[in-house]
């Protein structure tokens, strides 16, 4: 029998996105300018309207100064992510 993992929850991840955002009082301008990233892609990614790439996140959670494992630790919100424990079935 084959066990699927739990659909990652992108909704926590577009959440924490801006919540980083606000916790620094960046307006989208400005983490654009810290990023590298086009104004308009944070826009999206923050309405959900886009996931955005790797290389995308990766800038953001440069320009947020936040591990990029702490920023995709959204994306298991609502159950257990995978750790060693999972690794030994």
């Amino acid at each position: 029998m084959t066990i699927f993992p739990p659909e990652p929850d992108f909704e926590a991840l577009r959440l924490e996105l801006a919540r980083l955002r606000a916790v620094r009082g960046w307006s989208y301008d400005e983490l654009a300018a810290q990023s590298g990233l086009a104004r308009r892609t944070l826009i999206e990614i923050e309405q959900g309207r886009t996931i955005g790439t790797l290389k995308t996140w990766h800038a953001l959670a440069h320009a947020l100064n936040t591990p990029l494992d702490e920023l995709f630790g959204a994306l298991c919100e609502g159950h257990e992510p995978p750790g060693p424990s999972a690794a030994g079935g």
